[in-house]
């Protein structure tokens, strides 16, 4: 093991380079490149950019035309903590969806402790005779919920959803 607060330069180096062309596949210059449909949310108010590339769902992900991954409804903890937060979708895509949560800056520089990319799917309608507006944040959504303007229905489906722009206008490397 190398620690490296006492390491010599060498060995700083050598680690450097390492991790540079284990990493470095993934970014190269010159190489191909994935291209993903970009989606829009809300978070606290804020707008953000994430990719959908797994849902737990088979109808849904064949709709949606991503992965289908059923040990993704794992991440709900039976029994354990959950490591999702919800995301709210709205029915008939009345606005675009509402993150629970999510991380002001994205990339390794600012982590954030309480982030994941799993999100647990909460169906959201207008009720008949409620006047729809834009929802903005979790608080939002839940205030309509108690006004009686919407139905929340909180799903077993778990989606991977990355955010790769943050509120702050941050985004993960590569992303244009």
């Amino acid at each position: 093991m190398v620690h490296l607060h006492c390491a010599p330069r060498s060995a700083l180096a050598a680690l450097s380079l390492t991790w540079t062309v284990l990493l470095g596949g993934c970014a190269a210059p010159g190489r191909d490149e994935v291209v993903l449909p970009k989606q829009l949310a809300w978070v606290e108010g804020h707008r953000v950019e994430y990719v959908t590339t797994d849902i737990s769902d088979a109808a849904m992900a064949a709709l949606a035309g991503v992965n289908h991954v059923p040990r993704l409804a794992d991440a709900l903890g039976a029994g354990r903590a959950s490591i999702t937060e919800r995301v709210y979708k709205f029915a008939d895509a009345a606005q675009i969806s509402v993150f629970a949560s999510g991380p002001n800056a994205v990339g390794a520089a600012t982590p954030d402790p309480n982030y994941s990319p799993l999100w647990r799917l909460a169906l959201v309608r207008w009720r008949p005779g409620a006047t729809p507006q834009e929802l903005r944040s979790e608080e939002a959504v839940l205030a309509a919920e108690a006004r009686g303007d919407v139905a929340v229905e909180v799903t077993a489906i778990v989606v991977n959803c990355p955010i790769t722009r943050g509120a702050s206008g941050s985004a993960l490397r590569g992303v244009r």
